[in-house]
């Protein structure tokens, strides 16, 4: 298998991978049921999930390249006319929106791109008018009706979030651009033509934001027949990556099996509706089978730091992003004016769908690989530069071997750096969100405000052969940490793992910014 971040140039994604890769994973029936089944459809999924692949493989499907094709399900399963049409692709990856003005002018460039393409030359004066000219000369001079391809169309705006007044307020210009650009496809004399639209990006954005002229676009975000078009579900990685495992699994020393845990640990988890079918970050999956390595590859290709600092304003309880809870208005879509910081999480896949009940999503992390890094990056927000408090990486390996003395010591220091002037409110919640955030960073399995019939676990940290229960307190005792833990048997779901529990109370001291003291119980 070739690295995909290797291929060849000039090509499309998907032809690249067909002619120089021995690894696709076949989603051509999903694509046959959207180009049989309907015209206009819009699609949001997080960064490097294969939209951009998708829109590859629907262009390389209308333009009639049959031998791209050859050995998958369309072409096996299905009488598919494999017939030429014009293609507009826009790409706003490659489209420049620093300004409104340069937003527009780079479109109309593409615009122009796409038309010399088929030796036409626009000289319509206006951004809408050029877009509509050129698709109805597309379809005059063809004679086919002319399929829209439009990938990333957020850019533009998401882009600028998080960097002030001045950059929300092209955000705003941004996003009036696009909802009368896109309402050409709309209109009577256009719609008339096109054989298929189709519409990716991160983050969904209301109608009436966007897309208040295209309103009948058929939104496959929260599909459930399209819930594992992209992404890689567990069956697809057992069959398509069997031949790397045995190679793999001799590089990191364990067998098929325990390898095939730990990638579903690290990389599995991502739900995008109410079906629960389960997908791989493709980009984290390939990387990780490639390199026969487990690095945290997705989340190294960006966080948005508007979002990191959204949650700081909001003064956002960090442990509880495990146990989130929304309803679908709240998370599924969300505006410039009033980000909501529940539909950022969901739709830029630093959360995913845990349980529904009644119309009540839970959220949690999708998989390890996103629990450790984000906390890490959120850990590291809270210091601002400070360079002493990378210790937390050896938090698992004292707890791992039972050293609570060089485990506390080490807590104690990292809380001892916060600077005075960053500290928000100094209470339970801001030492548990700090605590909590160490830990999970560190890579440990650790679980926070678990839900029992009696009460809510501070946290519970799980490993091969034992646990922690850890209740922390604010300016009491460590040992009324124990008591409420045994008061409330919070023990008592554990015990049936076989594991040693290990009963721990945290004691803070406000006045002292630090830990004062510290108990632990074995049962």
């Amino acid at each position: 298998m070739k690295n995909l971040q290797n291929l060849p140039i000039g090509k499309s994604s998907f032809e690249s991978i067909r002619e120089n890769n021995d690894l696709y994973v076949d989603k051509t029936q999903h694509i046959f049921n959207l180009v049989s089944q309907g015209m206009y459809y819009f699609l949001s999924r997080p960064r490097r999930f294969g939209k951009s692949l998708t829109i590859s493989t629907l262009r390389c499907l209308f333009q009639g390249k049959k031998e791209l094709f050859k050995g998958l399900w369309i072409d096996e399963n299905t009488d598919w006319e494999w017939k030429e049409h014009p293609v507009i692709l826009l790409d706003f990856n490659g489209i420049s929106h620093d300004t409104p003005e340069n937003l527009k002018i780079s479109l109309q460039r593409s615009l122009e791109k796409s038309a010399e393409l088929y030796n036409l030359i626009s000289d319509a004066p206006l951004l809408k008018n050029q877009f509509k000219e050129l698709i109805i000369s597309l379809n005059k001079k063809t004679g086919m009706p002319v399929v829209i391809l439009i990938d990333e169309y957020d850019k533009p705006i998401i882009d600028h979030l998080g960097k002030g007044e001045k950059a929300l307020e092209t955000a705003k210009a941004n996003r009036d651009i696009l909802k009368s650009f896109f309402g050409v496809i709309k209109e009577g004399e256009v719609s008339d033509v096109l054989r298929f639209v189709f519409i990716t990006g991160v983050s969904k954005f209301s109608r009436i934001s966007i897309f208040s002229e295209l309103n009948n676009l058929k939104d496959l975000t929260m599909t459930e027949d399209y819930a594992d078009m992209l992404g890689c579900t567990q069956k697809e990685l057992e069959t398509c990556f069997a031949p790397y495992f045995s190679g793999f699994a001799q590089k990191q020393k364990m067998t098929e099996p325990d390898l095939l845990e730990k990638l579903r640990q690290h990389y599995n988890g991502y739900r995008f509706s109410v079906r629960d079918a389960r997908v791989y970050n493709p980009f984290s999956i390939l990387n990780a089978v490639d390199e026969k390595n487990f690095n945290n590859y997705w989340f190294e290709t960006g966080t948005p730091t508007f979002l990191v600092n959204l949650l700081h304003e909001n003064n956002w309880y960090l442990p509880s992003i495990e146990n989130m809870e929304a309803t679908e208005a709240l998370f599924s879509v969300y505006e410039i004016e009033r980000l909501q910081p529940e539909a950022i999480l969901f739709q830029t896949g630093y959360v995913t769908i845990k349980d529904i009940d009644e119309g009540l999503y839970t959220f949690d992390y999708p998989n390890r690989e996103v629990k450790t890094s984000f906390s890490e990056n959120l850990f590291y927000s809270y210091f601002r530069g400070q360079k002493d408090v990378s210790r937390f990486i050896l938090l698992s390996k004292y707890l791992r071997l039972g050293d609570m003395e060089t485990f506390i010591e080490i807590m104690k220091g990292i809380y001892a750096s916060i600077p005075y002037t960053i500290e928000s409110k100094r209470d339970e919640a801001y030492f548990h969100t700090i605590f909590y955030l160490m830990v999970s960073a560190s890579g440990i399995d650790a679980r926070s405000e678990i839900l029992t019939c009696k009460g809510r676990i501070d946290l519970v940290i799980e490993f091969s052969d034992k646990l922690y229960i850890i209740e922390f307190k604010c300016n009491q005792t460590a040992k009324a940490g124990i008591e409420q833990i045994r008061q409330k048997g919070y023990a008592e779901p554990y015990r049936q793992t076989g594991k040693k529990i290990i009963l721990m109370g945290i004691n803070f001291d406000t006045e002292k910014r630090n830990i004062s003291e510290w108990k632990t119980e074995e049962i």
